[in-house]
This record gives structure tokens, C-alpha cells and sequence, in this order.
């Protein structure tokens, strides 16, 4: 059966040293060492280390086919975002791994599909990097940030207008989104016991799937095709409680969209790495099994380490496990089950 993760993040062994280039140790530099380590800074700090496998095609589809799994929706590792640089000089790191992922699926077309990455800081900028990657790049939408944090002082959850002419460009390119955590909220004031990524990163999904509901966003565009990675995070599994505040205070929460909160677990898409086999099965009674697809956030120690295991172990029919598998991923790529045969 075919198997698509659309969850798999990617980067090129090399990318621009813009921290030299511009002055400036927030952006990401990778170092390679002699004893054959592979060490992401930022801030003049280690950052995470990475290994081959995050950019060796060959490698990834070798590893993928030991799990049984096919192909690989690629997007980069949220660190590069870069929302608070200079819009121009965020395009520039934008574009470099835009084009690198497209050079990766071109030159493995049956294992590989890409979503790219855009410069929101910029919503000008982000449209004409989105256009690029879907006219021009063959790439199949984009990954975003769960919010963006311009500077000190800007700050933008999805819901922002100056995020809108985005949302557009999207929902009219058939683009697919891939709404991913990040910068997540209680980094300061909570960063022992790595609470950021455990507590807060499940957070960061229901932020943003909120603003987008609250915001009228999924409203006012039928059409947009947005995916909340690591199964929305805790938005699916508080949605009873969000529903409540929405009856119970709509002169609070009812600001901007009249419609009830839960109607729209059935617009939105979810990957299913949600490390817990009950939490998948409330997820697809909830959502719909058309909503949910393969998604293991790999290369990480955070995401799924056996691709697929927790979709087998539901003990689904053939059918269920298609679209779990394939389904419900091609139809939020645009692409049709030919591209991979």
C-alpha cells in the first residue's frame, strides 16, 4: 500500500551564513566538524544537532523503505523561519531552501513531494514566494509558523489582517499549508524539563487553530487547505472546553465569527503523530478519518521513530488504512495517486 508521510522535515547540508553575511548570530549557521558531527547555532549558541539523514536523499528513501513507507512530503526545520530578520534578508534563506527541496523532488519525483517555506514577516514577500513555489518550483504549498513574532513589539497569531492577503494567495493556489509550532509560548518562563516542546508546543497548534476559527480565516476562505502537524497539538482534545467558553462567553469569544468552533474540525486537516493510540483514535472519531494522514515529524527524537506504527496498531481495514496512508494526503497535496506509481 502506499504510504505517504506529509510530515518530514529536510534541509540542505549547506545553506547561506547570513549570521556573517548581515552581522547577525540570530540566523542559523550549520557547522561541520572533523570528527563528523553536524551542529546547528544560533544566537552564537548550540541550537540541535542534525545528522545525514536530514539531507541525504538517497539515505531518507533507504531509511523510509525499511518502515514500509514510500514517500515523503519534505518541509524545513521550523528554526529557519527567521520571522523577526529583515524581510529581504529572510527571502534570501527562504528561497535557498525552496530551491534546494525543489531539486530533491525533481531529482526523486516517486519518493518525494515539498512544501516550502515563505518570509510572513513580509506578507508582500511571502505571496511572491508562495507564487514561486507552486508556478515555478513544482513544490505543493508551504510550511508556516503556529504565529509570528516580527520583533519585540509585532506580533501577529494567524488570525492578524496583515496576515489575510496570504491566506488568499493560498486558498487561490490550491496550496496546501502545513501549520507547524514554534518559538513556543514558555520558553522563559518554564524551560526546565523541556516543558517548551512537551507543554507548550501543543499549545502553540491550539493558538493557532483558534485564530484561525476565531479569525474568521477558514470562514471567509472555504477553500484554504490548512494541516495542523502533531495532530492540532491540544486543540482537538480541548475542543469541548473551547466550545464551552464559545456558548458560554460568546461576547468574548464569538468577536469576530458567529459559528461554533467545533464545526471546524471537519475543514481543517491533522497528521497523525500524536504518540498515543487512544489519542489517534479520539482524533479520527473527532475529525474524520478523511482529515487525518500520515505524519511523523522525522527526522527528530520527538517524532514517530517506526513511520506508520501508530496507524497499524488501530487494526483498521484496508480501506481505513488507505486513507490514513494516502488518501486524505494526496487530497490535501492537489496530487493525484499516478504522481507516485
Amino acid at each position: 500500500m502506499l504510504k505517504i508521510d506529509i510530515h518530514a522535515h529536510c534541509l540542505p547540508r549547506d545553506w547561506p551564513d547570513l549570521a556573517r553575511k548581515y552581522g547577525d548570530e540570530r540566523f542559523p549557521v550549520i557547522h561541520h566538524t572533523e570528527d563528523g558531527r553536524h551542529r546547528i547555532y544560533r544566537n552564537g549558541r548550540f541550537f540541535r544537532e542534525i545528522w545525514s539523514k536530514t539531507w541525504d536523499p538517497q539515505e531518507r528513501i533507504d531509511d523510509y523503505a525499511s518502515f514500509g513507507v514510500q514517500v515523503q512530503v519534505i518541509s524545513t526545520v521550523p528554526v529557519m523561519f527567521s520571522y523577526w530578520a529583515r524581510p529581504h534578508q529572510a527571502l534570501e534563506l527562504h528561497q535557498a531552501l525552496n530551491d534546494h527541496m525543489a531539486d530533491t523532488c525533481r531529482a526523486h519525483p516517486r519518493h518525494y513531494a515539498g512544501i516550502g517555506t515563505v518570509p510572513l514577516q513580509s506578507p508582500r514577500l511571502a505571496v511572491q514566494e508562495l507564487e514561486r513555489c507552486m508556478d515555478q518550483l513544482g513544490l505543493q504549498g508551504v510550511q508556516i509558523g503556529s504565529h509570528v513574532q516580527v520583533s519585540a513589539d509585532t506580533h501577529w497569531n494567524l488570525d492578524a489582517p496583515e496576515l489575510f492577503p496570504f491566506f488568499e494567495a493560498a486558498a487561490d493556489l490550491g496550496a496546501a499549508i502545513l501549520v507547524h509550532p514554534w518559538d513556543m509560548m514558555g520558553t522563559d518562563t518554564m524551560p526546565k524539563y523541556w516543558l517548551p516542546w512537551l507543554v507548550g508546543m501543543p499549545a502553540e497548534q491550539s493558538r493557532a487553530a483558534c485564530s484561525l476559527v476565531f479569525g474568521g480565516v477558514l470562514e471567509r476562505l472555504p477553500k484554504l487547505k490548512i494541516c495542523m502537524a502533531h495532530g492540532g497539538g491540544s486543540f482537538p482534545y480541548t475542543i469541548g472546553r473551547i466550545e464551552h467558553g464559545f456558548n458560554m462567553r460568546p461576547d468574548l469569544v464569538a468577536t469576530d465569527n458567529p459559528r461554533n468552533p467545533r464545526e471546524y474540525l471537519s475543514r481543517l486537516y491533522f497528521d497523525s503523530w500524536v504518540a498515543d493510540e487512544r489519542a489517534l483514535r479520539y482524533l479520527i472519531d473527532t475529525c474524520g478519518i478523511d482529515r487525518v494522514m500520515l505524519g511523523t515529524d522525522y527526522p527528530f527524537p520527538l517524532g514517530e521513530q517506526v513511520p506508520g506504527a501508530g496507524i497499524d496498531a488501530l487494526g483498521l481495514d484496508e480501506a481505513g488504512q488507505a486513507r490514513l496512508y494516502h488518501g486524505t494526503a494526496l487530497e490535501w497535496l492537489g496530487l493525484p495517486l499516478s504522481r507516485f506509481a
